[in-house]
């Protein structure tokens, strides 16, 4: 490649991001998922529209697989322990025996309705039983569930592309395809080899980064993405599931309270925009719509099924053992958003020279067009009418910088618009001793703060803490930004522990009794 040919397509690729970025606004503003846009893009830019050639399925393969391990990366560092926490078990269920319900049912239609051969409705079925962990992501962003049901969808899509992976590469696999006994055994064994993996690498990762100090803040974002991508690499090089192990230390990272957090976030946030946007790019460039036609029918027949029928059998399947609302129930078999993941597993079978492989993909892709298009919108109305939003107030963005020679540490903290922190003194935030707030910045103008100031929606404060009670200062601070002023007396302990109400003053004549002595004090 000359200079000029590289200089072309450095423009040709600085076009396709700026019109990407300015297409999330007008998702946003539409409610479209962003991945019909970028899927728009490529598609757009192939060779039915300005005429771009590209049909190398291998690189688009190996791509895609890059692009999920930085998305999945992204979606655990974002993803909060004491959400996740007890959504594990409903996640794991719907992940294995959900998968399994889904695969079965979505590949008797494909055979049945579709008239595909049984190993390529097999294919089908496992491709399209993957929930997709950036599509999920994204619109839970725009959705304020509660943290239960976030839990229980963010967990299922970081868990459940380990399982299908396997089920899609033994049904695209020459020869006959093993029992099912004996995929249940690899499915467990890879599985077990990838959490043990992913656990143990954000574990001593974030170990390392809590005691060693970088010179540079920089290098944090990129040390927590580097271990990240590591657990992948050792998860699968042990012949684990390295999806699982990606997301897993991602997990763990991102629960660690690490130095400069919210600029690792952001970092991370970036580099899973740039995934989503080469990875569903680049796989709009590789359909070729005038092939499609034939396909279409049968896809939508195949994904009716799978949307109205395979997913919510599976999730009441699973979601039976846990006493799961039944509007719970209706809200996660209609959240089972289907983007990339699926499209770019339907690669394995075209990679793998199955017959009938290319009508695979072309199914595939129409289905997660049409339904995305179909569920991706309607999600927050639906939740809406189920009375399944969540009212709770926002968490406090805290940055925390290591003071490695003062032996302390400096909290940088942003009150959000719903946080109950607004009204509150800094007398009553109460904070133990060792630490102090010793600066608020208010409408870009920074003051020294007496015991007093009222604190505002907005402000951003600077607190001091000695190493011995720096995390008592942050899950104080975290408290008063959930439960106010009463926090203490109400039982709120912040993010990391958080006995409710309930469970400090009773129920019944009790908790009325004590409420009614909270009052008092507070009138007097």
């Amino acid at each position: 490649m000359t200079v000029h040919h590289l200089n072309e397509l450095l423009l040709v690729c600085s076009i396709v991001l700026l019109v990407a970025v300015a297409a999330v606004r007008v998702s946003s503003r539409s409610g479209l998922p962003t991945l019909l846009v970028y899927l728009g893009i490529g598609v757009a830019i192939g060779q039915d529209g300005i005429g771009v050639r590209f049909d190398d399925v291998g690189l688009t393969q190996t791509l895609g697989y890059a692009a999920l391990v930085v998305i999945l990366a992204e979606g655990g560092l974002g993803t909060k322990w004491q959400e996740i926490k007890p959504a594990l078990p409903s996640a794991a269920v719907l992940s294995t025996l959900g998968v399994a319900v889904s695969v079965g049912v979505t590949a008797a239609a494909a055979h049945y309705l579709a008239g595909i051969e049984w190993r390529q409705a097999l294919i089908v079925g496992a491709v399209v039983s993957s929930t997709d962990a950036a599509a999920v992501f994204s619109v839970l962003r725009n959705v304020p569930l509660p943290s239960r049901l976030t839990g229980v969808l963010e967990a299922e899509s970081g868990f459940n592309d380990a399982p299908v992976v396997i089920l899609v590469v033994a049904f695209s696999a020459a020869g006959p395809v093993e029992h099912w006994y004996v995929l249940l055994g690899k499915i467990a064994l890879e599985l077990a080899i990838g959490a043990a993996v992913g656990l143990a690498v954000g574990l001593v990762g974030a170990y390392g980064l809590r005691h060693v100090a970088l010179p540079a803040s920089g290098l944090y974002p990129i040390a927590v993405m580097a271990i990240a991508v590591s657990a992948y690499a050792g998860g699968a090089l042990a012949h684990g599931s390295g999806f699982l192990a990606v997301y897993l230390a991602a997990l763990v990272l991102g629960n660690a309270r690490l130095p400069h957090w919210p600029a690792t976030r952001g970092f991370a946030e970036g580099l899973g925009w740039i995934a989503q946007i080469g990875m569903f790019v680049l796989l709009g460039l590789l359909v070729t719509p005038h092939e499609l036609g034939a396909d279409i029918l049968p896809a939508l027949l195949v994904g009716l099924v799978l949307t109205v029928v395979a997913r919510p059998v599976s999730v009441f399947v699973s979601t039976a053992p846990f006493r799961t609302p039944w509007q719970e129930k209706a809200l996660l078999s209609w959240a089972g958003l289907r983007g990339a993941v699926p499209i770019v597993l339907a690669t394995i079978p075209m990679v793998g020279g199955v017959a009938g492989s290319r009508r695979i993909f072309n199914m595939v892709f129409v289905l997660v067009i049409v339904y995305t298009l179909v569920q991706g919108p309607t999600l927050p109305w639906l939740a809406r009418h189920l009375k399944l939003r969540d009212t709770e107030a926002e968490d406090l963005g805290i940055e925390s910088a290591p003071l490695e020679r003062l032996r302390g540490h400096l909290l940088s903290v942003a009150i959000p618009p719903g946080s109950r922190m607004h009204g509150v003194e800094v007398s009553e935030l109460r904070l133990p001793a060792g630490a102090a707030v010793t600066l608020v910045v208010r409408d870009g103008t920074s003051f020294v703060p007496s015991p007093s100031t009222v604190l505002r929606r907005g402000d951003e404060l600077l607190v001091v803490a000695t190493d011995p009670v720096r995390d008592a200062a942050e899950r104080r601070l975290r408290a008063v930004g959930e439960g106010g002023k009463l926090a203490g007396w109400l039982g709120t302990q912040g993010a990391h522990g958080t006995p409710t109400v309930r469970e400090v003053t009773g129920t019944g004549a009790k908790a009325r009794q004590t409420w009614g002595l909270v009052k008092k004090k507070l009138v007097k």
